[in-house]
């Protein structure tokens, strides 16, 4: 696959740098199948990456995000369960 037929390459490129996590997650999904999937992100990582999603991981401050809670302060009191 050569580099222009990447998917952080085309017409999304900038869902890679995305801070909302609809398109955090948009990114992730193009980089499904990518076979530079592994080695883009052992690069990342090595180079430290600043933020961003390479090889379908979300960096930030160049270590895995593993769960990124959403804006604003959480809530109190959990909201109730429906059944």
């Amino acid at each position: 696959m050569s580099g222009p037929d990447l998917p952080c390459r085309g017409p999304h490129a900038d869902l890679f740098f995305a801070d909302e996590p609809p398109r955090v997650d948009a990114a992730k999904r193009l980089c499904t199948g990518c076979p530079l999937q592994a080695p883009c992100l052992d690069g990342a990582l090595r180079r430290r990456e600043p933020w961003g999603v390479w090889g379908g991981q979300q960096l930030k401050a160049g270590e895995v995000v593993t769960v990124r809670r959403p804006r604003g302060r959480p809530r109190k009191h959990p909201l109730p369960v429906s059944s």
